[in-house]
C-alpha cells in the first residue's frame, strides 16, 4: 500500500530565509496566470474586446492580494475559528497551508472590482476573461496541500490501487484527495472552461460556468475529503466545503440564465 511520503515543507534555504514548497506553488499558480492570460489575449474575440499583455501584470497584483487576504480569511472564519482566535499570531502565517478557496475566490472578486474601476470596465467583463485562468493555479495550491500533508482523505477500501496511508494521521488507508481535487477542481475544469471561452460568449457566461462548475466539482471530491466539520442541512449532513460549494451552485446558475436571457433580449430587440 502506498504511505505518503511526509516531505520536508522546506524546498530550500538561503541563510535564515526558508522557501517552503506550499509558496512556490502559489508561485506556480501566479505565472501560469501570466502564460494563460497572454494565451489568452491572442484570442481574436479576446484582442478585440481591447485586452493587452500589460493588463496582466497589473490585475495580477490585486489578484494576489485578494488570494493571500481572502484566503487566509476564509480559513480564519470559515473552518478553524476557534483555533487562530486562540492563537492569533499563526493568522500570518501563511506558509505554513491553511487557505480557503472560497475566502480567496471573495478575495479575488473585491481585487478585481478594483481593478476593473480603476481601468473603467465591466466588473463581468473582467472576471469572464480571467475564469478560465484559475482552475490550473487552484491545481497547484493543491499539490502544495499534499506536500504539506494537509486535506487527508476518508478512509478507503484497501484494496483500492491508490489508497495511501498518512502516518500523520493514522495508519488506515485513505483516499489521496488533494490529487482528486487538483484533477477534477482543477485540472478537468480548466478543460472546460477554456474550451467554453475559446468562442465569443456573453457576459456573465463564462463566470457562471467557472462557478458551476467549480461548486459541482468540489461538491463531489469532497466526498472523498475528510471533513473540517459536518452540517446538517434539511437533515442531511454534508462537509464544510459542499456547504460553501453551495452558493457558488447558485451564483453560476443565475449568472448564466442572466447572460443568455440578456442575449435573447437583445437579439430580439427587446429593451
Amino acid at each position: 500500500m502506498l504511505v505518503h511520503p511526509l516531505p520536508d515543507p522546506i524546498a530550500f534555504s538561503i541563510g535564515p530565509l526558508s522557501v517552503h514548497w506550499y509558496g512556490l506553488m502559489y508561485l506556480v499558480a501566479f505565472v501560469q496566470f501570466l502564460i494563460l492570460g497572454r494565451m489568452r489575449i491572442r484570442q481574436p474575440h479576446i484582442g478585440a474586446a481591447g485586452w493587452k499583455a500589460e493588463d496582466l501584470d497589473d490585475m495580477l497584483f490585486y489578484g494576489v492580494l485578494g488570494v493571500v487576504i481572502g484566503g487566509r480569511l476564509g480559513e480564519v472564519l470559515f473552518y478553524n475559528p476557534g483555533y487562530y482566535f486562540s492563537h492569533p499570531l499563526e493568522i500570518a502565517a501563511v506558509w505554513k497551508g491553511g487557505m480557503s478557496f472560497h475566502g480567496g475566490f471573495l478575495g479575488v472578486m473585491v481585487g478585481m472590482a478594483l481593478w476593473a474601476r480603476k481601468k473603467k470596465r465591466a466588473f463581468w467583463d473582467v472576471m469572464d476573461f480571467i475564469a478560465p485562468l484559475v482552475p490550473l493555479g487552484y491545481a497547484a495550491g493543491r499539490i502544495g496541500n499534499f506536500i504539506n500533508a494537509e486535506l487527508p482523505g476518508r478512509v478507503a477500501d484497501p484494496s483500492l490501487p491508490w489508497a495511501m496511508i498518512w502516518p500523520n494521521v493514522d495508519n488506515l488507508p485513505r483516499h489521496p484527495s488533494p490529487f482528486y481535487q487538483a484533477l477534477v477542481d482543477g485540472v478537468l475544469l480548466f478543460i472546460v472552461l477554456w474550451l467554453f471561452a475559446r468562442k465569443p460568449r456573453p457576459m456573465m457566461a463564462v463566470s457562471g460556468v467557472f462557478a458551476l462548475g467549480y461548486g459541482c466539482a468540489r461538491f463531489f471530491t469532497e466526498y472523498f475529503r475528510t471533513p473540517d466539520y459536518v452540517v446538517s442541512l434539511g437533515g442531511i449532513n454534508i462537509s464544510a466545503g459542499q456547504m460553501l460549494s453551495l452558493p457558488m451552485i447558485a451564483l453560476g446558475l443565475v449568472l448564466l440564465l442572466i447572460a443568455y436571457k440578456l442575449k435573447k433580449s437583445r437579439q430580439s430587440g427587446q429593451p
